[in-house]
């Protein structure tokens, strides 16, 4: 399973990398939003993509909609935010997010919520 991680902070990118390496991922990462997209463009098999929302040159809402409309990707999106506002959470859910969670993570919450979304995905 391969899956891409889209975070500026390094901490949570390093947490995140740790905790999916453990369970058998491979880990594509990007420290920004335009990184996110050229690796998006050029890598047909990505089966799931965590990506913090505030990234610099292109965040996560922008980021969802490019996954999502311009290049028609249907793998599992999960949102990680410090900002927990009601209309962003809608906003990603809108877009095409499938959960959204508040940092600090916790990584046990988080490895369970990619595994049921890539259960569901392969049922």
């Amino acid at each position: 399973m391969k899956m891409l991680i889209c975070d500026d902070d390094p901490m949570t990118m390093r947490a995140l990398e740790f905790q999916f390496k453990k369970e058998g991922f491979e880990i594509l990462k990007a420290m920004d939003g335009r990184e996110a997209s050229r690796i998006l463009k050029e890598t047909d098999d990505i089966d799931v993509m965590i990506t913090d929302v505030f990234m610099p040159y292109v965040n996560g809402m922008e980021l969802i909609t490019y996954t999502r409309t311009i290049l028609h990707r249907i793998f599992p999106i999960i949102i990680v935010s410090r900002v927990s506002v009601n209309d962003n959470v809608e906003q990603a859910m809108e877009l095409g997010a499938n959960a959204y969670i508040i940092k600090p993570i916790n990584l046990d919450d988080i490895s369970a919520k990619v595994n049921n979304l890539l259960n569901i995905k392969n049922e």
